[in-house]
């Protein structure tokens, strides 16, 4: 065995346990101070209401606020500990889109290149999806795969197993 082989073999084990962790700690944080945000903030998606889509357009502006700011209180939270990951990474991606259609989309684009110009950081008239859209792909392996093994979820079903 290689020196090579062998360090990627260490790295494999270690990654067999924590190669999701550092997503679920962006992911997390990322979220929860957005969630945190509109905590402490004051609710601006009546601005929006008209944005939304469908279900959430029919829904009250207060309704919506309450439901994606405990979406991104409680979901991280979830994302951190490894619990129900795939379903709270489900419903960041559903926060996420809603968010996309709302605010980040641009309001107009005659074509594929004036719409890829939305796909920046800050807005310069053209909406501003990349941040979103880097959110989705990072939620997709979790959503696919689960927390891995340094989760609660592995743990519960390890202990669920040794039952059965």
């Amino acid at each position: 065995m290689t020196a090579i082989t062998h360090a990627f073999t260490r790295i494999d084990r270690i990654g067999s346990w924590s190669a999701d962790l550092p997503l679920r700690l962006f992911l997390a944080w990322e979220f929860f101070e957005s969630g945190w945000e509109k905590f402490t903030g004051y609710n601006w998606f009546g601005h929006l209401q008209s944005n939304l889509p469908f279900p959430f357009s029919a829904l009250p502006a207060e309704l919506n606020w309450q439901l994606s700011m405990w979406a991104e209180l409680v979901l991280p939270v979830l994302l951190l500990l490894g619990l129900g990951t795939r379903l709270a990474s489900a419903g960041l991606m559903v926060v996420t889109v809603v968010a996309i259609a709302a605010v980040h989309w641009p309001a107009q684009w005659s074509g594929l290149g004036e719409l890829a110009q939305g796909y920046a950081i800050t807005d310069q008239g053209f909406g501003n999806f990349k941040l979103p859209v880097i959110y989705l792909v990072a939620l997709l392996p979790l959503l696919l795969q689960g927390a891995g093994r340094l989760s609660l979820d592995h743990w519960l079903r390890a202990r669920l197993a040794a039952r059965g």
